[in-house]
């Protein structure tokens, strides 16, 4: 990377910063590992609006890790409906919790590699659970993640896995969780996907306008 782009790449994460200040943020509600890994299995083509309106009631009927290891698949699927993609989601989550309780003792692994065992687990559930709940730099690559990157010129990649290297080459690794944050905020308010506000964006000189889409 050039030291030209270097500079533009740490004026974006400075004004995002200034905007969002540097408190790390969890739009999925949750008081324990085990409830953020359900919310985010459940957040797959769902809006985090939804889940937590969703987990809201589900948290209270299935307390624990092992109340959702017994629980009745119908019946989890009906209370998950609202989320879509319920049937496959109800029995992630039951054989999720199973592994969680059989391979590690009730607790949420930490690595990458024992997380993305877990049945519903990839990598951008997993970078959830490391950043959120482990605190271990992660890159989390979500549709807003994707798009914005892109027109930042950051990553001219659509697979998020890729996309997620490109990132982790392109930022310095205290960001790493940050930017996340940052560009959900960002997507959801300013760079929305139908019509993004070009004009009263604070990055908007430091944009490259989407010209890799």
């Amino acid at each position: 990377m050039s030291k030209k782009e270097r500079q533009r790449v740490e004026e974006v994460l400075r004004r995002l910063d200034e905007q969002y200040t540097t408190e790390y943020k969890c739009y999925l509600n949750h008081e324990t590992p085990w409830q953020l890994l359900v919310a985010t299995i459940l957040s797959a083509q769902c809006t985090d609006a939804r889940v937590n309106i969703v987990t809201k009631d589900l948290f209270v009927k299935y307390p624990d890790v092992t109340a959702f290891a017994s629980a009745d698949l119908e019946e989890l699927e009906q209370d998950i409906h609202a989320t879509g993609f319920y049937h496959n989601k109800a029995k992630n989550i039951i054989a999720c919790a199973r592994r969680v309780l059989e391979v590690y003792g009730g607790e949420i692994p930490s690595s990458i590699e024992d997380l993305t065992s877990l049945a519903g687990v990839g990598r951008k559930t997993a970078n959830v659970i490391r950043g959120n709940i482990y605190r271990e730099p992660s890159i989390v690559v979500d549709t807003h993640v994707k798009r914005i990157s892109r027109k930042l010129g950051f990553t001219k990649e659509e697979d998020p896995e890729k996309i997620e290297y490109d990132l982790m080459e392109v930022l310095p690794k205290d960001h790493w969780i940050l930017y996340n944050i940052h560009i959900i905020t960002l997507g959801r308010t300013i760079c929305t996907a139908r019509s993004p506000k070009c004009e009263g964006c604070f990055l908007s000189d430091l944009c490259k306008k989407g010209e890799q889409n």
